[in-house]
């Protein structure tokens, strides 16, 4: 396990801050409830107005003015993006990084087999992704004490499992694309996440594009469905599945007969 622990202490730094930043949003987002809970009435309307951008956030489904309604819609997009952010980071420079930082050569020439690094490589991105939403659950959820809500556990639960497999999917997607690159490319990593975010929006804008849900990880996020239906939806859950894995075993399949330069 010691390409593990090297993993996770260089990946020390960046993890605590993007979990700081994400926390500090989220905690943000949860206080100013209650200041605007007396005017979600009047938002709610105001909302439902608004025609294809009530439907590409899911807003004309749920009650903006119930603390759930407005924690999936507000904080879930701050989660979203930011989870999806940094997994697909930490997911783009697993494999890049060594031929960038020249590394490689000296990784490689250790009495260790291609397949368990990648292995534990990947561990380490799964491990990262863990911590991460441990620190945001513990931290938003007293936040959440702090304002005396008391939102459904199984309905919260659900969003925050949401948004971890997709976080899971985002970086098996981003460390199979890893595995074909030679340099970290931090600028692929945010396009692939920002690619998948506007590919559900624009499925929730028309129902011609509805088939877009199955081939992006945020498709099962959209809090509007998690919480009218208390479930996340199997068919884009199986999807995605299917994506993480193809994701996963490119990586291996390109890795171990790679020539590294």
């Amino acid at each position: 396990m010691t390409i593990l622990k090297h993993e996770l202490k260089t990946g020390r730094n960046q993890l605590i801050i993007w979990a700081a930043a994400v926390s500090f949003l989220l905690v943000i987002c949860v206080l100013i409830y209650p200041e605007m809970s007396s005017q979600m009435g009047e938002i709610s309307d105001t909302f439902a107005q608004m025609g294809g951008f009530t439907q590409a956030f899911g807003m004309d489904k749920v009650n903006f003015g119930e603390f759930l309604g407005f924690f999936g819609v507000e904080c879930g997009n701050i989660l979203g993006l930011g989870g999806a952010f940094f997994a697909a980071l930490i997911g783009i420079s697993a494999l890049a990084k060594e031929e960038k930082e020249h590394t490689a050569e000296f990784l490689l020439t250790h009495p260790i087999s291609r397949s368990k690094i990648l292995t534990e490589k990947l561990l380490a991105v799964v491990v990262q992704l863990v911590i991460f939403n441990a620190a945001v659950i513990a931290v938003t959820g007293a936040a959440i004490l702090i304002i005396g809500e008391e939102p459904d556990t199984k309905t919260l639960a659900l969003l925050y499992l949401s948004y971890f497999l997709m976080q899971i999917e985002t970086a098996a997607v981003s460390f199979g694309i890893s595995a074909f690159l030679k340099r970290g490319a931090i600028g692929v990593g945010i396009g692939i996440s920002a690619v998948f975010y506007f590919m559900n929006i624009i499925s929730n804008l028309t129902e011609n594009a509805e088939i877009l849900k199955y081939f992006t990880p945020f498709g099962y996020t959209d809090s509007a469905d998690i919480i009218v239906d208390n479930s996340i939806d199997p068919g884009y859950l199986a999807a995605g599945a299917g994506i993480a894995f193809a994701g996963i075993v490119c990586s291996y399949v390109k890795y171990l007969k790679k020539d590294i330069s």
